[in-house]
């Protein structure tokens, strides 16, 4: 999380804060740092974020399924 929290130039505190819904709306430049650094599109975010609750993403072709990013 440190290295991640760094490449963004966002604080460590920060991105624990994000990670565990204390800050519920963070800036989109923040976002988009993080985004970023773990190598994921903001289309990919905008449709995790978006989904139901409860509902499962799809695998798709070529991409890896992944933890959610407030696990």
């Amino acid at each position: 999380m440190l290295e991640v929290a760094l490449d963004a130039h966002v604080s460590p505190e920060t991105l624990r804060k994000i990670e565990s819904g204390r800050v519920a709306t963070p800036s989109f430049p923040t976002i988009a740092a993080i985004a970023d650094v773990l190598g994921l599109s903001l289309d990919a975010v905008w449709a995790d974020i978006s989904r139901p609750e409860g509902e499962i993403a799809p695998v798709r072709a070529g991409h890896r399924a992944r933890e959610p990013l407030t696990a």
